[in-house]
């Protein structure tokens, strides 16, 4: 049967419909990719003009230590923050994994497929024709790697500000102890792999919204409401080990990679949390697009 016999254009390959690199390229010249990147990458400097600005984190006095065993954790950090740059990253990731980067790999998936949708494109992009499982997958493997780029833009960045602005010292602990630098970049090195895998709960639980609705707000801010409400269930020590079930619950895991001897299981625990999430959320975004029917 011949290409016209079968209503589809001379050489035409449904394999080759919505290339990758088509799409890679239609992404990074969207707006939002470029201000986002700009955003990590601007935040490390910003964070080192305010402590420039409002001069070296000091101790004042019995007032600045006291309150919650988190609070005092957090002033901890803030006082370390600007001892080397290995200090200046673990600053930025601690202050930024619970909501910045949630937010921005929430971004990428929300937006991916809903986006189409609210513009009225999707359905142009399917009678192309490309199929539904090739357009998803398409759209999930450039989100992905805008999410992944994302995600190590940000301490590569504050890593880089950090020597310039403190040196490249070792990296010390609120406890006294210290780890040379070396050992601290090839460590936090290793954080971003891991925050990919751990936030891939978050990558899947977008795309499934993204697929059920044709407002990209409404997929990025309803995965975003799900981890702050996840985290609020955390804190309640009520709920014993069914805390260990929550999507968020090995978020700060990455943590464990500075310790000596490193606790490998832990972090392994909470990269499989995130990605059988995720692998739950994409398999029902997959049924949930395979089965909709596509209006806009």
């Amino acid at each position: 049967m011949t290409h016209a016999d079968r209503g589809a254009a001379p050489g035409y390959r449904a394999a080759a419909a919505l290339p990758f690199g088509a799409e890679l390229a239609r992404q990074m010249r969207r707006r939002r990719t470029r201000l986002t990147f700009g955003l990590l990458a601007l935040l490390p400097v910003l964070l080192w003009l305010a402590f420039t600005v409002g001069g070296e984190p000091q101790d004042e006095g019995s007032g600045a230590n006291e309150g919650s065993p988190a609070n005092q954790a957090s002033a901890a950090m803030v006082d370390l923050a600007t001892a080397s740059a290995p200090n200046f990253v673990v600053f930025i990731l601690f202050s930024t994994v619970s909501f910045l980067l949630v937010l921005v790999v929430a971004m990428f998936f929300g937006d991916a497929v809903a986006s189409e949708a609210s513009w009225g494109t999707l359905r142009y992009l399917l009678a192309a024709p490309v199929s539904r499982g090739r357009l998803l997958r398409q759209k999930t493997l450039v989100a992905a790697l805008l999410a992944t780029i994302a995600v190590g833009l940000l301490p590569a960045t504050a890593l880089m500000v950090g020597v310039l602005g403190y040196g490249a010292g070792d990296l010390v602990f609120p406890t006294g102890e210290s780890l040379d630098f070396g050992s601290a970049v090839s460590r936090l090195a290793l954080a971003p792999a891991f925050l990919v895998l751990r936030l891939a709960w978050v990558a899947g639980l977008a795309l499934f919204l993204s697929v059920s609705t044709d407002a990209p707000i409404g997929a990025v801010g309803g995965a975003v409401v799900v981890s702050i409400v996840s985290q609020i269930l955390e804190s309640i020590e009520a709920l014993g080990d069914l805390r260990t079930y929550l999507p968020t619950r090995f978020t700060s895991a990455w943590a464990d990679l500075l310790a000596s001897p490193v606790d490998w299981t832990y972090l392994a625990n909470g990269a499989l949390s995130g990605v059988t999430y995720a692998t739950v959320f994409g398999l029902a975004a997959w049924w949930r697009f395979a089965t909709a029917d596509i209006t806009s």
